[in-house]
This record gives C-alpha cells, structure tokens and sequence, in this order.
C-alpha cells in the first residue's frame, strides 16, 4: 500500500512474515501532521496483522533519516489548541510502536534532528551507519524535547539525553550514539540493507508468540506514557506560539 502527496509519502512491503514501512518527505524527511497520522495508523495496523511477525522502519533517500516535525507547519500554529494537536501526533506515533505488537527494528542511513531522534528511541532495535549523527535542537528554536524526552531518556539515560538537550547547536556522532546505545549496530551504509534484512529474517524465525511477550518485558514500566506524551505536547504546543520561536523558525527557513 501506498500514499504519496505534497505532504509526503508512506510505503508498506511485504516479504514473508517482514513488513518493511518506508516513509519520505522532500524536506529532509521531515515530519507534517498528515504524514505522522498515516504512520501512526499504519504501526497500529502491522501490529494487528497476524501474517506480519517483524516490522523494519526506514526512509527514503540516503542522507538524513529523519528531521523532525515539519517548520511549515509549526509557523502555521495559531493557539494552544493547535499546537496541542500538532505536537500529540509525535505523542500518539510513540505510543504506536510501544504498544505495537511486533518488534520494530530501525534502519538509519544518515542524520536524525528532533522528533527524528524520538522514533528511532521508540525503535527495538537499530542499525545505523557512521554518518547517522543526532541532534536536539529544540531549544534552540525556543521550545524542548518534551514529547520524545521519555523515549530518548530511556534508550540512552537522562544524563545523555540532557547533554544532547542543552548542546542543541552542536551535533553528536554517530559513534557517541552507539556508545550511548541509541544504536544498537553500527556499520558501513554499504552493508546497511544486509544486515538489516538477515537480522530482521533471523527474528522473524522465531516464535511469534515469545517475540510478542518480549515486545512487553522490553516496554514495562511505560505505562505513564498514555497520559504524559500528551502533558508534553501541551507543553510544547504553548511555547511553539512565542515570539522567540517564531523568530527562530523563520531564520532557519531563510
């Protein structure tokens, strides 16, 4: 299945029991809301497919994996409402692939800003390539990473994620990310695909059933995140409305 528009595009393929979900988006594979929604549904429909066992998350191209929500659309936020809505989509992406049924391993070819950081922490398992640096920028443009802060806090702790946080001009490598256990394989993007794919065959070879209470053993204790994701995206969509934000936004799209 696929869907492809100004808004980006979304593709699902399917080889045996792998599902491989494949998102775009011109501007660096970033993030609008209609693209969030369709992943978000699109995770929670592999997850109720009994002929899928193991889900791969990639994107197109082969420079950035992901940038983030899209700047267009946060200079369009008139009022908290809005802005509450926009940020929930990252919120209600997240709590899709934890809850998902099925092991959900990422593939990252290159760098990741922002929400971008936030999915690949909400992944299983990942494999990236040494030119898959990270960064969280938020504060910079005068809002934070409250929506993903869960997420990435759990992956690599909160001291990393607070360096990252308050170090938001400045990237951290892709080396650092795997030292911090962000990425689970590091290896060269001529290798990416394969190790990918045998990975993803080896698990789809096992159990059904032990890989889906893996799944929960993995997401125990993530309960609060039904309530607190959306605490957080309250919190950003009000800030995303100030004038410092604004301004910021509007330097980086110059």
């Amino acid at each position: 299945m696929s869907s492809e528009n100004l808004n980006g595009s979304l593709e699902t393929s399917f080889q045996n029991t792998i599902a491989t979900v494949e998102f775009g988006h011109p501007a660096s594979n970033s993030f609008p809301r209609e693209l969030l929604n369709k992943l978000t549904n699109e995770i929670n429909s592999l997850s109720r497919n009994e002929e899928v066992s193991v889900i791969i998350l990639k994107s197109q191209g082969e420079k950035a994996f992901c940038s983030g929500a899209s700047f267009d659309e946060l200079l369009k936020v008139e009022n908290e409402e809005q802005g509450l809505e926009f940020f929930s989509g990252f919120a209600h992406l997240l709590n899709a692939m934890r809850n998902c049924d099925k092991l959900i391993i990422g593939r990252v070819q290159g760098k990741a800003v922002g929400g971008g950081v936030g999915i690949i922490s909400a992944c299983d398992y990942v494999f990236a390539t040494p030119q898959s640096d990270i960064k969280l920028s938020e504060l910079v443009i005068g809002i934070g990473p409250f929506v993903i802060e869960p997420a990435v806090s759990r992956k690599i702790g909160k001291t990393a994620m607070t360096e990252m946080t308050l170090s938001g001009d400045k990237w951290k490598s892709a080396e650092w990310a795997f030292q911090k256990g962000l990425y689970s394989v590091l290896t060269e993007a001529e290798n990416l695909d394969e190790k990918v794919e045998s990975f993803a065959k080896k698990l789809s070879s096992y159990n059904p059933d032990a890989l889906y209470e893996m799944k929960k053993v993995i997401w125990e204790g993530t309960e609060q995140w039904e309530s607190l994701l959306f605490e957080r995206a309250a919190i950003t969509g009000k800030l995303v409305l100030s004038d410092f934000t604004r301004n910021a936004l509007l330097q980086f799209k110059k």
